[in-house]
Formats: C-alpha cells, sequence, structure tokens
C-alpha cells in the first residue's frame, strides 16, 4: 500500500486562532500525517488554554509517513522570537510567521510533503515589522519561483477565482491585460482539469464594470480586453462566456451552466463566497508546483485563546487539500 500523504499545517498569526484551531482538528483521527510548522511550546500552551488535550513528536522528512492519531500532532520547530499573549499583535513575531511558511513551502519543493494548509496572518503586524507583505498567494509564488497563479475559492459547488488579487480597486484597470487575463484563464482551465478531474470546464467570466460596460458607454475593458482573450480562448476550444454584468452571474441560471467563475478583483466575488459559506469555505492557490488551501478567514484576536474559535473552514481546507492531491 502507498504511504498517506503528508499536509504541513502553517498557524499563521502566532498571537490569533491559527493555534487553537489546529489544537482544535487535531483531535480527531486523519487518514494522513499532518505536520504542523510552529514553535511546540506555542501549541502546547494554547491548546491546555482552551481544554484540550495534545502530544508532539518532532517530525523528521526522511520518515515514511503515518495516518494522523486523535489527540497527536507531529510538529517542524520554528521558535518564536517572544512569548505570545493571545490576541495581542507583536511586530516581533513576523519573521517567525515568515519562516513557518518559507519551512512548509521548501518541504513541498523536496517532495517531502504533499500540500500545504494555511491558517490566517495578520498582513498589518508583517509590514510594521518593515517586511514588505502581501499575502499567502505573492509570497508562495516567490518561495516556488512562479511568476503567475490564480486565487480561486472553494464553497460547496460554488468555484470562483480572481483576475486580480491585492490590488486596490483605483489599479485594477491598470493591472488587468490581455495577457494577464489570458494567463489567469489558461491556469484556471488547467487546474480545474488537473485537481477536479473536470474534462472541459465551463467558465463564465465577469465584466468589470457596471452591466459588463454597458456597450462601452460605462467603461472600454470589456471591449477591449476582456472580449478578445475570451474570443481567443474560444478558438482554442475552451468553452467559455462573457463578459458578463457582474450582478447577475452569480444567480441560479448562470451558475448551473458554470464549473468556475472568474471575478475581476477580490470584492467582486468575496462578499459573496463569504455570505454563502463564510466558515465553510477554502481558498486554494493555483498555479503553485505543489498544493495550498487556506482558511477562509482572519485572525479573530478577539476570541484568540477563549475556545470559541470555529475550525470548520480549517477542517474544510485539510479535506480539500486531501481530495486534490
Amino acid at each position: 500500500m502507498p504511504s498517506p500523504q503528508r499536509i504541513m499545517l502553517t498557524p499563521g498569526e502566532p498571537a490569533g486562532i491559527g493555534p487553537d484551531i489546529i489544537a482544535q482538528i487535531a483531535q480527531q483521527a486523519w487518514p494522513v500525517e499532518l505536520v504542523v510548522v510552529s514553535d511546540p511550546d506555542l501549541l502546547l500552551e494554547r491548546a491546555k488554554a482552551i481544554g484540550l488535550p495534545l502530544q508532539l513528536s518532532l517530525c523528521h522528512a526522511e520518515e515514511t509517513p503515518l495516518p494522523h492519531q486523535a489527540g497527536r500532532l507531529k510538529y517542524v520547530s520554528v521558535p518564536l522570537n517572544e512569548k505570545v499573549v493571545p490576541g495581542k499583535l507583536n511586530p516581533a513575531n513576523a519573521h517567525y510567521v515568515l519562516r513557518t511558511l518559507e519551512l512548509a513551502a521548501e518541504w513541498c519543493l523536496q517532495k517531502k510533503a504533499d500540500a500545504v494548509v494555511t491558517g490566517p496572518v495578520h498582513k498589518g503586524v508583517i509590514n510594521d515589522a518593515g517586511i514588505p507583505f502581501t499575502g499567502h498567494t505573492e509570497f508562495f509564488a516567490q518561495c516556488a519561483g512562479v511568476k503567475d497563479t490564480v486565487m480561486l475559492f472553494v464553497v460547496d459547488q460554488l468555484k470562483v477565482a480572481l483576475a486580480t488579487i491585492h490590488v486596490p480597486l483605483a489599479r485594477v484597470p491598470l493591472t488587468l491585460t490581455k495577457d494577464s487575463l489570458q494567463t489567469t484563464l489558461t491556469i484556471l482551465h488547467d487546474s480545474l482539469q488537473k485537481y477536479f478531474r473536470i474534462s472541459s470546464p465551463r467558465l463564465l467570466v465577469c465584466g468589470l464594470n457596471p452591466h459588463a460596460g454597458e456597450g462601452g458607454y460605462l467603461g472600454r475593458e470589456e471591449i477591449d480586453i476582456i472580449e478578445p482573450v475570451i474570443a481567443a480562448l474560444r478558438k482554442q476550444h475552451y468553452h467559455i462566456d462573457g463578459p458578463l454584468a457582474a450582478d447577475t452571474i452569480f444567480t441560479p441560471m448562470y451558475l448551473r451552466e458554470a464549473d468556475a467563475i472568474l471575478a475581476m478583483y477580490h470584492d467582486q466575488a468575496l462578499p459573496l463566497v463569504k455570505y454563502i459559506g463564510f466558515g465553510n469555505a477554502v481558498n486554494v492557490t493555483l498555479g503553485l508546483p505543489f498544493v495550498r488551501t487556506s482558511v477562509d478567514h482572519g485572525t479573530a484576536l478577539d476570541v484568540a485563546g477563549t475556545g470559541k474559535a470555529d475550525a470548520g473552514s480549517l477542517l474544510a481546507a485539510i479535506r480539500l487539500a486531501i481530495q486534490i492531491t
């Protein structure tokens, strides 16, 4: 029998709920080996604070992965720079956060692990430490030496990708080009085939402007950028339609015909995704040489260490990582 998958977990911001939800999901058995990249004392202290039993054992890369046992957890050690107080951000631990991400990526790139599942980070405190950081997606792309990635959100049967990611709204029209849009649609199409086993994906594309530009009266990005790219990909036998008005594309009439939707910018899609499935949605980075999934929520500093954190999104992210690897 083949060895089970090895899934790397990163708790994210140490003062947030990442350590809490890691301790929660460790309480059940898994058919894969879960390995958390963290300061072990942080995990033990947080598990104790929320009243959960947890036993840790150091993971060695050369070991054959074994299925996760309830109440136990393998770990790769990264020491904190300063002791953590739940709910209190500390820029001194920003380098610790990034080091956990680096190690998780390294294990996957070196084929020591099969996927990375990430907990929530706090971008602001990392930048406060003097480190330019816009998000996991861009960070892992840099680690892997990959130029182009795509952010995909999965909630139930709905799959929504983004043409631009963490870009100020005023810069979205400048960031959206024919080349970038074609690359995004190609990565999305190929990843749906590879990871979700959809042989001929059906894609719908949002317009950028209200009413998809209203024939140019509300903006020309649809005419000058989006429509030519869609036409070119149709000639390559892509099943793709658009640009469609974003205020109607998410209605049942359209969703029945789509395997995935491409939105033009972050807040064109995310309000709907989080309304439908907040706490159960999963963020997937497409285009990396390894699988990366993530929770759909933030650090929730106000409930860190209280036992009130909901691990639903982390559970969904691990299950999806297992499925697509």
